[in-house]
């Protein structure tokens, strides 16, 4: 009984060990900084992220800051922030700055008043996206660029309801950001009217540098007639005015499985590297050909 005892005894104490030394190997995992920004425009707190690439300390020059809409990280940041870091590390695009922008009430944030009778009976919330993208420019974009080298772009980015948001400021204050990623924009929201008017209101811009990238999953037709709208209303203005890509993804993706895929696609696009030569192995510089190599065609 004693030697059981004395067993039981070591094996809680060796168990009791070996749970601390687990505990003092842990260690939190961080991506990033969060800020909680007191915004006055809204009138409330919001919640910023901000994840750096690597080498940006030691001055390694950054490609463009991406303010990406639905940041918080209950939201899309973790995972936006995991494409930057691979292209961080794959050298497939430049190094980009990401900054997530904590949305709460999406329908009011990110949606103009409708004209159409039926939405704003539907949805009498809407009609907020003047003040957040105010909130936005006055200040999320000066509260960035006082504390981070932000780079020589900005980059407005969103999915959906936060797609229709990057239309809809590419379209009426494009000088708001230099490039836009628009992923599934919910283009249908007040019937239609926002692609319905985006050739009237293209006409209003001047020449510029600006980058739009917009991208469609398999979503029905409803989603396609306003991106058909807005795709030909871009192909009939000079394409000195907008340097302007899409890609389709109806083929492989939904609207719940596009938006990773399009970052990505978005990412290698606008802030796209150069890629090396393989056509001859790296090694061979220094090694020389080994026998019975030959090059492939």
């Amino acid at each position: 009984m004693r030697v059981f005892c004395f067993s039981l005894l070591a094996s809680l104490f060796s168990l009791t060990a070996w749970a601390e030394t687990e505990a003092q190997d842990e260690t939190p995992i961080i991506i990033g900084t969060q800020y909680m920004l007191q915004s006055d425009v809204l009138g409330d707190v919001r919640e910023i992220n901000v994840w750096l690439p690597a080498g940006y300390e030691e001055g390694r020059e950054i490609g463009g800051t991406v303010y990406l809409l639905d940041g918080a990280l209950d939201q899309d940041f973790q995972h936006i922030a995991g494409l930057a870091q691979l292209g961080a590390l794959s050298w497939t695009f430049e190094p980009l700055i990401i900054v997530g922008v904590e949305t709460k009430d999406r329908q009011h944030e990110l949606t103009t008043y409708p004209t159409d009778a039926r939405f704003q009976h539907g949805f009498p919330q809407a009609g907020g996206a003047e003040d957040f993208r105010a909130f936005l420019r006055e200040e999320v974009q000066p509260f960035i660029e006082a504390r981070y080298r932000t780079g020589p772009r900005s980059v407005l980015a969103g999915e959906s309801l936060a797609g229709l948001f990057v239309v809809d400021t590419f379209l009426g204050s494009p000088d708001a950001f230099d490039d836009y990623i628009a992923v599934s924009p919910s283009l249908w929201w007040d019937g239609g009217n926002l692609a319905a008017s985006s050739r009237a209101q293209l006409d209003l811009h001047a020449p510029s540098e600006r980058r739009l990238f917009l991208a469609l999953a398999d979503e029905g037709d409803m989603m396609k007639f306003g991106m058909d709208m807005l795709r030909a209303a871009l192909a009939d203005i000079p394409e000195s005015f907008v340097d302007y890509a899409f890609h389709d993804f109806s083929a492989t993706e939904t609207h719940a499985t596009i938006l990773h895929p399009a970052m990505l696609k978005a990412f290698r696009t606008l802030f796209e590297m150069p890629q090396p030569d393989y056509e001859t192995p790296w090694w061979m510089d220094e090694f020389g050909e080994p026998p019975g190599y030959e090059a492939q065609p």
